[in-house]
Parts: structure tokens; C-alpha cells; sequence
């Protein structure tokens, strides 16, 4: 007899760790309810404590906004995002002042 092997989409998954982190019962039990295989929801459940996500095996990196930035770090930040916001909007002028150059010597020419 072949087995057939299922695949669980990432939902699933993080609903069945979700179970048994959340209510704390066996694995065993909770795969039988479940109908998978116990040792499948074991290697979700340690891939969950290990990188925080039972469907990746990369760490999950939480984007905290500047939590662990400390006060100089964030300063410097800030400060370099208003001078790309500047150089941004300076860039946008220039290329309304090429444009309009381009125009003009292409109206001259003719």
C-alpha cells in the first residue's frame, strides 16, 4: 500500500502548534484528533519553539519599530531619512528642470 504524502498549508500548521502550546496537551493526543501523523506535529511543534513559525525553517525576525535601537541610533535614523526625503524631492526638481530644458531645445531647433 502507498502512502500518500499531504501537504498542510501554513494555516493549518500554525493552528495545530497553536493547540498544543496553547492548551498543553500531548502531541500524541492532539494529532490523533487532528488525523496527522504525531511525529509530523512534533517536528512542527520544535520548529515553532526554535525559529518562531511551524512552516519556515529561518528564524522569524519580529520588525519591532526601533525597540531595540537605542536613543543615538534612532536619532541618526531619523536624520537620515528627512536627508533622503530631501535629496528625493531634490532629485524630482532636477528632472522637472531637464525636462523643461529638453523641451526648449527641442522647440528652438525647429
Amino acid at each position: 500500500m502507498a502512502s500518500r504524502k499531504r501537504i498542510y498549508d501554513a494555516e493549518f500548521r500554525e493552528g495545530a502548534v497553536r493547540i498544543v502550546t496553547e492548551t498543553g496537551k500531548p502531541i500524541p493526543d492532539v494529532a490523533e484528533d487532528l488525523g496527522i501523523h504525531p511525529g509530523t506535529l512534533h517536528s512542527w511543534v520544535s520548529r515553532a519553539r526554535r525559529n518562531g513559525s511551524p512552516s519556515s525553517d529561518r528564524p522569524v525576525v519580529e520588525p519591532s519599530p526601533g525597540g531595540r535601537l537605542r536613543e543615538s541610533e534612532r536619532a541618526e535614523l531619523e536624520r537620515l531619512r528627512a536627508e533622503a526625503r530631501e535629496k528625493d524631492k531634490r532629485i524630482r526638481e532636477l528632472e522637472m528642470e531637464r525636462d523643461v530644458c529638453k523641451r526648449f531645445v527641442a522647440l528652438w531647433v525647429k
